[in-house]
């Protein structure tokens, strides 16, 4: 990609899964990228998820803006994988690309919706070898699997490729797959639309964030939860009950 438009610049955000134990991260994705990483007109900065579901990391959407705005024109970000509800990457990015494997069942997933319906694309990975005709297997059930879904409002049923990381075959059919989703979107006014969407939805997470941020740095709900951990873990009130309280005492701060 980079070599055929010499005034490129690529940015590629990856997250990398946290652990629930110890909160730690390998953020192992630039070692495997060294070549590109290494690329003048490249730059390629892992992030951990932290807790935060979806995907993707919290500041990802954060991080696009900023490497727009640093001058890199294209941003990829390869999520931790994405199961069933886990699609907060479609949210932050214009087209949404969903990397499966031959015979790892993952067009089941896809029926169960989730992830498969927010696809605008698929590509079929490890397409090369003793892999290749399983990977004709999955793009046909993935094929299938999709045709379940109504139609996106493209009116266009998602594309389903193969193409192989290794040899690189297929690779620029994915690519130029993606730049002809997105011209189709501008075209019909959908690219815009869905950034305003996508906009909306940051505003309210903002918000979300940080009135839970706000509240639950509060010294009287810290006080209030302390208390009401314990009557609930005795069982004197009921945990609906208690949440109720810790608004109240929340309110009743707030109050002039």
């Amino acid at each position: 990609m980079l070599g055929e438009n010499a005034g490129r610049r690529l940015a590629v955000l990856t997250i990398d899964p946290s652990s629930t134990r110890s909160g730690g991260s390998i953020l192992g994705d630039k070692t495997r990228m060294a070549q590109l990483a290494s690329h003048e007109r490249a730059f390629v900065r892992p992030s951990p998820t932290a807790g935060t579901l979806g995907g993707v990391a919290r500041r990802t959407r954060e991080s696009i803006r900023l490497c727009e705005a640093a001058g890199y024109d294209t941003v990829f970000v390869e999520t931790v994988g994405v199961g069933q509800a886990e699609v907060e990457a479609h949210a932050l990015t214009d087209a949404f690309v969903l990397l499966a494997l031959p015979g790892a069942g993952d067009h089941l997933q896809a029926v169960k919706r989730g992830v498969g319906e927010r696809a605008d694309l698929v590509a079929v990975n490890k397409a090369d070898g003793e892999r290749a005709d399983a990977a004709d297997t999955a793009r046909a059930e993935y094929e299938r699997a999709l045709s379940l879904f109504p139609l996106p409002e493209t009116g266009e049923r998602p594309r389903v490729l193969t193409c192989s990381a290794r040899t690189g075959d297929g690779v620029p059919e994915v690519w130029q797959a993606v730049q002809d989703f997105l011209d189709k979107s501008r075209a019909r006014g959908l690219f815009e639309e869905k950034r305003r969407r996508q906009t909306r939805r940051w505003l309210r997470r903002a918000a979300e964030e940080r009135l839970r941020d706000a509240f639950f740095g509060d010294e009287h709900v810290q006080h209030a939860l302390s208390e009401l951990e314990e009557e609930v873990e005795r069982g004197s009130v009921s945990i609906p009950a208690a949440a109720e309280q810790l608004l109240e005492a929340w309110r009743s701060v707030k109050k002039p």
